[in-house]
């Protein structure tokens, strides 16, 4: 049992436990007291968060949607901040980055389900590669105002962060762009319906 007393052991136990948490679901059911798993896409994320608590209280659904942005970010950050304040080398920053994103997308609190990773992705990618992460912000920000389709955007958005950081932090300080690939892969993965809807013209708009 020592290796659960091992640095590296309990920063990836944390990552991976911060990342389960589904503030989504938590913050739609104690503040507009919907089970947001059982409707709209069943996602935890904040565009389910919006689409669903809308119907009932659009005021309200925008705060929730953003606080859902906020703290599935900071789940990631977080970890990372405490681990950077430990000393940690920067392969175990990556490592706690991908069990971050990785406890997002299949949560043990929710029987491996989870939502799509792009906030906790962003939150992690925002302390290890900052300047592709504020260029592919951007990029998501543009095509989310002028498509309004979330998971475009977001996709858009990500594959602008890998470009970037190929161009400006090739090899992540590990030797290796590995673990960048590896969130960019959950996240795609995590996509697939919505890739699906897309192609078929059926993915529905945010409004």
């Amino acid at each position: 049992m020592d290796f659960l007393f091992n640095f590296n052991i309990l920063f990836y136990l944390l990552a991976y436990l911060a990342g389960s948490i589904p503030f989504g679901l938590l913050l739609a059911k104690i503040f507009a007291k919907v089970n947001i798993k059982e409707q709209g896409s069943g996602s935890i994320g904040a565009t389910n968060v919006l689409r669903v608590v809308k119907q009932t209280n659009p005021s309200l659904a925008k705060k929730l949607s953003i606080a859902t942005v906020i703290l599935d970010a900071l789940k990631g950050t977080i970890v990372l901040l405490i681990a950077i304040a430990a000393g940690a080398s920067d392969a175990t920053l990556w490592g706690i980055a991908v069990l971050a994103v990785l406890g997002h997308c299949y949560s043990v609190f929710l029987s491996l389900e989870g939502g799509k990773g792009v906030a906790t992705g962003l939150g992690v990618f925002l302390v290890l590669i900052p300047i592709p992460t504020l260029i592919g912000a951007l990029v998501w920000f543009i095509f989310g105002k002028v498509l309004k389709i979330s998971s475009l955007s977001s996709l858009l958005g990500l594959t602008a962060v890998i470009i970037a950081a190929l161009i400006l932090n090739n090899g992540l300080n590990v030797g290796s762009n590995a673990p960048m690939y590896i969130i960019a892969f959950i996240v795609y993965y995590k996509h697939l319906p919505n890739i699906i809807r897309l192609i078929k013209g059926e993915e529905k708009r945010v409004i």
